[in-house]
């Protein structure tokens, strides 16, 4: 096993644990745009094979979608 297979996996926890540190001082509505977006950059990246365009055009979608529930 190198360095990279060991030291990934690592860095991504760290960077997950950041990323929703951030988040406590949002609000609901925020937090659910948030996650709207997240979860739309997924489902663009899913949908258009791994596109830039399509993973933007995702979260902005999502991050809309998100925006609207969470009021």
């Amino acid at each position: 096993m190198n360095i990279k297979q060991r030291i990934l996996p690592s860095v991504a926890a760290a960077m997950c644990l950041l990323a929703l540190g951030g988040c406590a001082g949002m609000s609901s509505q925020d937090k659910s745009t948030a996650i709207g977006a997240g979860v739309g950059a997924v489902g663009g990246a899913v949908l258009s094979g791994g596109s830039g365009i399509g993973t933007v055009g995702g979260a902005a979608v999502g991050g809309v979608i998100g925006h609207e529930i969470g009021k």
